[in-house]
């Protein structure tokens, strides 16, 4: 048996209206943090995505814990075409130099020696790939290699919100933050000295850019991942067959930094309930913060769901919905507060 307490908070936020209109055939706009959505626009549709599928590749090579393993590159690069950063068989570098060539320079020679060295085999590292793409919610895609060329299999095929899902969890490794982020790149190998420049030109033109990746083939198109941060609201914009992609996510991340701000709705540490009557002699606690990306049209309800019996521990949950439907619920903790043992008569005797 459960008491309830509910309490309803509205939040009027001053936020000019703000519209938006993007080319791409799919786009999406996503707070990270919470996976909300802000805009989206056949969001669910299956498409080629060309070379964003690196992202992934970038992800399990980070995942393998091998990153500062050398490699030696192998007869795998032979079969790359399309863009490529121009390794040479026998050529010795570690695994992150490989993914800063992956993700700067898009390099399709530097995902199959990835794959190959990560996987032990293209194929292997292909089925990684998918495994991955299933454990994170990626439910619309289908990865057949590591680089996003469709000329012979048909390539990779995904949607707008599945891959805001993926560059959503890999903004959370370190790793891949910083890779993603860096503007040029210098390498000296046993081959070669290599200077790359990143091609996600949004990184020299937009202040608030953190990250992302191009990709283009004749069959998927231009295909885009950015993302952005401003004032704590961390975004990821992702378009499909978009001939006018940068500008429109240029245009997305305004939109959403300009309709939305970050709330911390709930804060670690002491509850307090005024009108509670249950757990007077105990002390209530949330374990985590929680913020939401919110606009002015929203209305946010806090549900806290409480033990009727007062008891020590997980003694409930707060839910926190937002325009009726629940996005979080995080556990209550009570701990026994500690009475004092001084006697009313030692008190009056301190007192003189």
């Amino acid at each position: 048996m459960k008491k309830i307490i509910l309490f309803l908070l509205i939040m009027l936020i001053p936020i000019k209206s703000y519209g938006l209109e993007v080319s791409a055939s799919s786009a999406i706009l996503m707070d990270m943090d919470s996976e909300r959505i802000l805009y989206a626009k056949n969001i669910h549709e299956t498409r080629g995505v060309a070379s964003i599928s690196k992202i992934m590749t970038a992800v399990i090579a980070i995942e393998s814990g091998k990153l500062d393993k050398e490699v030696t590159i192998g007869e795998e690069i032979k079969k790359a075409y399309g863009s490529a950063i121009y390794i040479q068989v026998g050529e010795k570098m570690k695994l992150r130099d490989l993914v800063y060539g992956l993700m700067l320079r898009s390099g399709n020679d530097a995902s199959l020696a990835i794959a190959k060295y990560v996987g032990n085999s293209v194929e292997e590292f292909v089925t990684m790939m998918n495994n991955k793409a299933q454990e994170i919610g990626m439910k619309n895609t289908i990865f057949r290699n590591p680089n996003g060329l469709d000329q012979e299999d048909g390539g990779n095929i995904s949607t707008a919100y599945d891959m805001a899902i993926l560059t959503s969890y890999a903004m959370k490794l370190d790793d891949y933050k910083e890779i993603v982020k860096t503007k040029e790149y210098t390498l000296k190998t046993n081959k070669n000295t290599y200077v790359w420049h990143n091609k996600n030109k949004l990184l020299f033109q937009y202040e608030y850019t953190t990250g992302g990746k191009t990709g283009y083939t004749e069959k998927a198109r231009r295909t885009l991942v950015t993302t952005a941060s401003k004032d704590n609201l961390n975004l990821v914009s992702v378009t499909l067959n978009d001939g006018n992609d940068f500008s429109d996510h240029k245009d997305m991340f305004n939109y959403g930094f300009k309709n939305y701000k970050r709330f911390e709705i709930l804060k670690e540490g002491d509850l307090k309930l005024y009108d509670d009557i249950y757990y007077g002699i105990y002390d209530l606690k949330l374990l985590d913060d929680y913020s939401y990306a919110i606009n002015k049209d929203d209305k946010v309800v806090l549900k806290y769901e409480l033990e009727e019996q007062p008891r020590e521990g997980v003694c409930g949950n707060v839910l926190v919905y937002i325009n009726d439907k629940e996005v979080t619920r995080q556990k209550i903790i009570a701990t026994k507060r500690k009475q004092s043992n001084t006697s009313f008569w030692k008190w009056i005797g301190k007192l003189w």
